[in-house]
């Protein structure tokens, strides 16, 4: 592991050898091409199980001392420089999927599966209420984790049910009452890992259900910097305020620290410009959040992940 060291930029922590699995299992793996800032440092390994069982077996015999991190579309993540210890999970095509359920009003989704595809899938079977979840930027897995939410709809009013692979490989299927679900926030258990979810909706019309799931399409289009590199919203929406609104009012709309930039069109968007690193990114979110609480008195709290070791 001795190129570990000279690829993430500091003394490595050593994996001990790792189970065998059906799937891909790649050592070093770049993961700057699988977020949407585009930036960040390696994994020191990347897994991608070839199902629910594989991964399940991988995580038993896997050293309880390495840490594990759960990756879906990488768009509300910013991954250090120094890249990420351990073990990065990818829950690819084989747990991306949605399927109607037996009683026609819900939806059975792998952890893989975007936002979009399950939307469009309630859409085609006539499933209205979850028209929100194709605008949320990510897969099951991570929605389901965040309590992910928009235009007024939160992953909290929808799902049944979810399960999941724990830390120790045990799997388990958590009701939605388990989840302790706040804002942006779920108790799901450290380490544990979404391999699928039911939502519920209610019957409604194929027509209606497209025309608001283009309404909000053509929403964000409008008001969010979606063709740039980013990482969605930044902060979450402190209690009585908009965090848009804070950060404009507190004069950051458009400051730069490197090629990273808080977006004139949407300034809860942090944007790489050109060759931003992690590290401005990030340090381009505390300048801003230092700003804010110098002219407001609030204190915002990221909503975007950071994960990793610093360069």
């Amino acid at each position: 592991m001795a190129g570990l060291d000279a690829a993430l930029g500091r003394r490595a922590v050593v994996t001990p050898p790792l189970p065998a699995v059906r799937g891909r299992l790649t050592p070093k793996a770049p993961l700057s091409p699988l977020v949407w800032f585009k930036t960040g440092g390696p994994a020191e390994w990347l897994f991608e199980p070839a199902d629910v069982e594989d991964l399940a077996g991988f995580l038993a015999a896997l050293d309880p001392a390495t840490p594990v991190y759960p990756l879906g579309l990488g768009s509300n993540l910013i991954v250090r420089d120094g890249g990420l210890p351990g073990v990065v999970v990818r829950l690819g095509k084989p747990l991306s999927y949605a399927k109607v359920g037996d009683d026609g009003t819900t939806l059975v989704c792998g952890g893989g599966t975007s936002g979009i595809l399950v939307s469009s899938t309630a859409r085609d079977a006539g499933i209205a209420g979850v028209e929100f979840l194709r605008s949320i930027p990510g897969t099951v897995g991570g929605f389901v984790r965040m309590n992910g939410g928009a235009y007024g709809r939160e992953v909290a009013d929808v799902l049944v049910d979810c399960t999941v692979v724990l830390r120790n490989g045990r799997i388990a299927t958590l009701a939605a009452a388990d989840l302790g679900y706040t804002y942006r926030h779920s108790a799901l258990p450290e380490g544990a890992i979404v391999v699928a979810a039911t939502f519920r909706g209610t019957p409604g019309d194929p027509a209606a259900i497209g025309a608001e799931m283009d309404r909000i399409a053509a929403e964000r289009e409008a008001s969010q910097p979606l063709r740039s590199r980013t990482g969605g919203s930044t902060f979450k929406n402190p209690a009585g305020h908009k965090a848009w609104a804070l950060i404009d009012a507190a004069g950051c709309r458009g400051l730069t620290r490197g090629d990273a930039q808080v977006s004139e069109k949407h300034c809860n968007f942090l944007l790489n410009v050109g060759n931003a690193t992690s590290a401005q990114i990030e340090a381009l979110g505390e300048e801003v959040r230092d700003k804010v609480k110098a002219q407001s008195g609030v204190t915002l709290e990221w909503e975007i992940q950071r994960v990793g070791v610093e360069a």
